[in-house]
């Protein structure tokens, strides 16, 4: 017969090994990429991020993916091997508005005099619209618009001087880890298009008319996906420091895409576009200097 402490201690060592093969079952997905409450961070200029630990994921869409297109049928796994603070909204007009009160910066669409608006059904380049002025009605707490790659990298240097850090814009693999926040579905709230979820479909589609707007909303508007982040769906396409290139068909780490290109990765859809776009896996291009009133971005803060 087994004595009393005998007992207790097999009943010990089950316990411990039904925890341990519990922790191994857990995805890389799913385990490595906790955040908390605790991991909250806010930028002088009222920016707030989110720490996201590193992990391992699969990029791109499966092959039963409706609505996928070919430059992201590459499905491969990535591997992001240091965390980093993503910033939980797109930056705000008013964000924005603090940049150019303490610079007196022009932005292209500015010194061109045109950005590209949405306008009788169509989107066209046009004289006299600009962030503060992108064809619709907004707050400063709406994300900007109307600003180019070029605009964008002038608010970094800004930031980074006057806090002493280092941001940037998200690569493209940090982007769609971000986004996914842990899942494989069609949108990282499960696999059917929700005008509730997301600033979608009010221009080049018609799905979301009468219960979106026809132009952006405020930031945060919807709910954040599991990571605490918001809009990475519609509202805004976001910029990421990306060439747009061909994805890699092995397991890869830390990818930064191609080296040099003539197109910049956006990501995330937008208020005027196909639910379809509002994916994880989908991506789209845009030039370095083309300010358009559906695109804006977010930023990343380097531990």
């Amino acid at each position: 017969m087994l004595s009393r402490h005998r007992v207790i201690f097999i009943l010990l060592s089950v316990a411990s090994l039904l925890f341990i093969t519990a922790s191994q079952g857990v995805s890389g997905q799913e385990k490595d990429a906790k955040t908390s409450a605790n991991s909250m961070v806010e930028s002088s200029v009222g920016m707030k991020f989110v720490y996201i630990s590193p992990g391992t994921f699969m990029m791109g869409s499966p092959e039963n993916e409706e609505g996928r297109d070919q430059d992201e049928e590459a499905l491969h796994r990535v591997t992001l091997t240091s965390g980093f603070y993503m910033q939980t909204t797109e930056v705000t007009v008013g964000q924005w508005r603090a940049f150019v009160q303490d610079t007196g910066y022009k932005t292209d669409a500015e010194n061109k005099g045109k950005a590209y608006i949405w306008v009788d059904g169509a989107q066209q380049e046009k004289k006299g619209y600009y962030w503060e002025k992108p064809g619709f009605q907004q707050s400063d707490d709406h994300p900007v618009t109307c600003v180019s790659w070029k605009d964008i990298s002038a608010f970094i240097g800004w930031l980074d001087a006057k806090e002493g850090k280092t941001y940037r814009l998200p690569t493209e693999a940090e982007w769609e880890y971000t986004c996914r926040a842990g899942t494989t579905t069609r949108y990282s709230w499960g696999d059917k298009a929700d005008c509730s979820k997301a600033n979608y479909g009010n221009g080049w589609s018609d799905e979301c008319k009468g219960k979106n707007p026809e132009g952006t909303t405020k930031a945060g508007s919807f709910p954040p996906n599991s990571w605490g982040l918001y809009d990475m769906s519609g509202n805004v396409w976001e910029s990421c420091g990306d060439w747009y290139g061909d994805y890699p068909t092995g397991h890869v780490t830390d990818p930064k895409g191609p080296s040099k290109g003539i197109k910049k990765v956006v990501r995330g859809g937008s208020w005027l576009i196909h639910s379809r776009y509002c994916r994880p896996a989908a991506r789209a291009w845009n030039g370095p200097n083309n300010p358009y009133a559906n695109l804006g971005f977010r930023l990343v803060l380097v531990p």
